[in-house]
């Protein structure tokens, strides 16, 4: 067979196997949008992480709300396994777990290494979500899913590390190999499309994501996602948290908030159809349409309401796996003419094509096992999500409820019903010098309005994971005392050096809140006592701690004293 056959015949078995349209379409991802899902997921468990180092203290240490003495009782082996972070109670031990996490997490987003930090990445945010699972948001979980299908994805194929060193050295090895060179065939670089178990499962996570959540605000009993809604739309409601939510609430007006409350609901319901269709009949302005709607959705959230830019970001980055292979084609093309080539890439057989052939034998026995286990994890999670939101049973002890609730959890009904009322949480604290404070917000004085400008949220004063703080009041015996005890122990730490009269001796905490009313307006406001803490009785242990190790240390000196005492007498006969 002659070079130009040869060459046609490699071209027509590319060209067949990257028709667009059908199922592979649906359920497939091109190689570039898997690159950028990597980079994207990336960037943001990067960022992610670096916030998190404002909680080490408070939510990962013996000094913080869950100290090992109270983890530990409740978990077993299995659960210890898997938490490498409930080995260390230290505030310095737990910063270099969570910047060493945060170096995998760089080397995942550029591709180095790429199969060892997508596994590592994953291992790693299981761990530290379940050191605290108080702090298990809707982020983790988004992180948490997107982290383990990711494991099963070809990530570093395009714009990684790992992709360029490949490349130079499959060149220089050709070049070497170019002497012995027989034939030189040529086949198109256009984009293909990867399936596999992982991004069909992944793509019918994201269609559980949008029907969770918009079915269930459709089936909202109080109808706050409809037009009709009375008194407010949901959206009204919502739209009132930031500055930009001012803005478009003066932008649309009343009426048209009530207008596009409707709308999200069946921008969720069918966002996931619309886009899987247009993918089956190669419709590829329909799918652009969808991930526009989709995207514009959440860039409004992370607009709208305070602290969910995170969530609005990782909820967007799922969408890059839905682009239409054609969108890489073109810039593909596009970037072949500007370069005046035909975008075609050389395929050299050689005298070495034993090798080759056994090389590729390797690699084909590798893929298999890979396949194997991709079906067999893959289809466990799946499975797994299954078991525990419908025939599951009640754990049998507190650590498998810990951890199957936690990483089998798969629910996303989220903003289902109008927001009634906003919510603030103040603390006024009694120091020793007889003055008040507000220790929630950490000012000398203490505010009972509503703060900032516009709505508050529960994270006004402390945001981000601290949000999960105030829910947390129906907590007991230790558990109580470590969580309400350290807004005592925080305060003296950045309050009472140098100044006794500083020394904070009790709080109440309240939540206050304040109806939603039209027009933006708001309802007086009230406020409810979620807990009242004495932080003496707290110091009044220690201190008794602190003279009981004190007596105890004068008993065995004294003891000590005695015992070189006598044996000095026994010395000085023996001498005589």
């Amino acid at each position: 067979m002659t070079n130009k056959n040869k060459n046609k015949a490699v071209a027509a078995s590319v060209s067949a196997s990257e028709e667009g349209g059908g199922w592979s379409a649906v359920f497939g991802c091109t190689y570039e949008g898997i690159a950028l899902f990597r980079i994207v997921v990336g960037i943001l468990l990067t960022s992610e992480l670096i916030l998190r180092f404002r909680f080490l203290h408070v939510f990962y240490t013996d000094e913080g709300t869950m100290p090992l003495r109270l983890l530990v009782p409740k978990i077993d082996t299995v659960y210890r396994l898997v938490c490498y972070h409930c080995h260390f109670e230290t505030l310095f031990a737990q910063q270099l777990l969570l910047s060493l996490q945060v170096v995998v997490a760089i080397c995942f987003t550029i591709g180095y290494y790429t199969k060892l930090t997508s596994i590592l990445s994953f291992y790693m945010y299981t761990s530290l979500i379940l050191r605290c699972t108080w702090l298990y948001f809707i982020l983790d979980r988004y992180f948490y899913y997107l982290l383990f299908y990711a494991m099963f994805l070809p990530l570093s194929q395009k714009w990684s590390v790992d992709q360029y060193l490949d490349d130079t050295k499959k060149k220089y090895q050709r070049n070497e190999n170019n002497n012995d060179a027989t034939n030189t065939t040529t086949t198109s670089s256009v984009s293909v499309l990867f399936v596999n178990p992982a991004t069909v499962a992944l793509k019918l996570l994201v269609l559980w994501i949008y029907l969770d959540a918009g079915v269930n605000k459709y089936l909202d009993p109080q109808e706050g996602w409809t037009y009709h809604a009375d008194p407010l739309p949901a959206l009204d409601t919502y739209a009132r948290h930031t500055i930009g939510a001012q803005y478009l609430y003066t932008l649309l007006g009343p009426q048209g908030l009530r207008f596009l409350t409707p709308l999200v609901v069946y921008t969720e319901i069918g966002c996931v159809p619309l886009a899987s269709i247009g993918a089956y009949f190669q419709h590829t302005k329909l799918v652009n349409l969808t991930i526009i709607l989709i995207v514009g959705m959440h860039l409004g959230i992370s607009i709208c309401i305070r602290n969910s830019n995170l969530l609005s970001y990782i909820a967007m980055s799922v969408w890059i796996l839905f682009v239409p292979i054609d969108t890489f084609r073109r810039k593909q093309q596009q970037k072949n003419d500007n370069d005046g080539s035909s975008g075609d890439r050389d395929i050299t057989t050689s005298a070495h094509d034993s090798t080759t052939r056994s090389s590729s034998s390797s690699r084909s026995n590798r893929n298999r096992i890979g396949s194997m286990l991709t079906y067999l994890l893959v289809g466990g999670m799946v499975g797994g999500n299954i078991w525990f939101e419908t025939i599951g049973t009640d754990c049998s002890t507190e650590s498998s409820r810990l951890i199957w609730s936690t990483l089998l959890q798969n629910r996303w009904n989220v903003f289902i019903g109008a927001e009634e009322y906003v919510t603030w949480e103040i603390a006024p604290g009694r120091l020793q010098d007889g003055s008040v404070v507000d220790v929630w917000g950490r000012t000398d004085v203490v505010n009972w309005n509503m703060p900032g400008s516009g709505a508050p949220c529960t994270s006004t004063a402390r945001p981000g994971r601290w949000r999960s703080f105030p829910y947390l009041a129906d907590l007991e015996g230790d558990d109580a005392e470590a969580l309400w005890g350290y807004l005592c122990r925080e305060w003296d730490r950045e309050n009472r050096t140098g100044n006794p009269g500083r020394q904070l001796l009790r709080y109440n905490f309240f939540m206050l809140q304040a109806d939603v009313l039209p027009n933006m307006g708001f309802s007086s406001t009230r406020k409810r006592l979620v807990h009242s803490y004495e932080c003496v009785k707290e110091k009044e242990k220690e201190q008794e701690t602190i003279d009981h190790e004190n007596e105890n240390d004068g008993k065995r000196s004294a003891a000590e004293q005695e015992s070189r005492s006598g044996g000095a007498t026994i010395t000085t006969k023996q001498e005589l």
